[in-house]
């Protein structure tokens, strides 16, 4: 009699253990408190400073994206995020802990599963706030700087569909910038090349991109990179886009998806 709950409900137990377990280890420890503080923190700032230097002035005619405008710290904040979600899985590779882990739980895809659960929650989170921050920043400091209504520029109000949208997907970004990194983590076990590598994605192809001057091969590097998701932030001129902006971040979350599988594949049939 005592077994049958065990056995009638193994995957949910263990599964519902695993994530509070990972919740335990993340905060018990500073480092990932610091470094979504900082994914906010960097987020809001960059933007404001774009922000602020940026000017329409009033004889002059802007094709500013006032929403993407106000989101572009996103591109920094990401940094940070890609680097939260590789430590929980290379620290314990570095440290041994890893055994102790598999012990308590030999499933190993559920562990990858609970780690990435627990990271992305939490990114998800801090991106809410870096995006309504930045928002509320735009709609300090952009007015000011001639970036009005009344002449034609995007609402910054989550009321206004385009704007939400770019909000909303900007979070879910974030969090798949967090699957892919942990992905990579555990087919990499090594944090500083594992962190190299997740940069290295997110930032290569834009600086492979500026050196080339031939458009098919722009609207390529644009339509499939990573930073594709970034075009949900795009709220004007969207028949211009190399791809649409839910259409980018579905490219973004199939890397997530790609390097959590292959990372879960290492994760089984390597030793710890």
């Amino acid at each position: 009699m005592s077994i049958a709950p065990a056995l009638r409900y193994p995957s949910w137990t263990g599964s519902r253990d695993m994530l509070r377990a990972e919740w335990t280890k993340l905060s018990t420890v500073a480092g990932p408190a610091w470094l979504l503080a900082g994914v906010v923190a960097l987020t809001v700032t960059v933007s404001a400073a774009v922000d602020a230097a940026t000017r329409c002035p009033a004889d002059l005619t802007c094709s500013v994206d006032t929403v993407k405008l106000s989101l572009s710290g996103l591109q920094l904040g990401q940094a940070l995020v890609a680097i939260l979600a590789v430590l929980p899985i290379c620290n314990e590779y570095s440290t041994g802990m890893i055994r102790v882990t598999f012990a308590a739980m030999p499933r190993r895809l559920t562990v990858l599963g609970a780690k990435a659960s627990v990271v992305s929650g939490l990114v998800l989170v801090a991106g809410s706030f870096a995006v309504l921050g930045s928002l509320v920043g735009g709609v300090l400091i952009l007015p000011g700087h001639g970036f009005t209504a009344a002449r034609g520029f995007t609402e910054l109000s989550l009321t206004y569909g385009p704007t939400l949208r770019a909000a909303v997907g900007s979070v879910l970004y974030l969090g798949l910038i967090a699957m892919l990194s942990m992905g990579i983590a555990a087919m990499v076990r090594d944090a500083a090349v594992s962190i190299g590598l997740a940069l290295g994605l997110l930032y290569l192809f834009p600086i492979v991109d500026a050196f080339i001057g031939n458009q098919t091969w722009h609207n390529r590097i644009a339509r499939y990179s990573p930073m594709a998701g970034l075009n949900v932030q795009t709220t004007t001129g969207l028949h211009s886009l190399p791809i649409g902006p839910w259409a980018g971040l579905g490219v973004t979350a199939i890397w997530a998806v790609a390097a959590l599988l292959a990372g879960g594949l290492v994760l089984r049939i390597r030793d710890a």
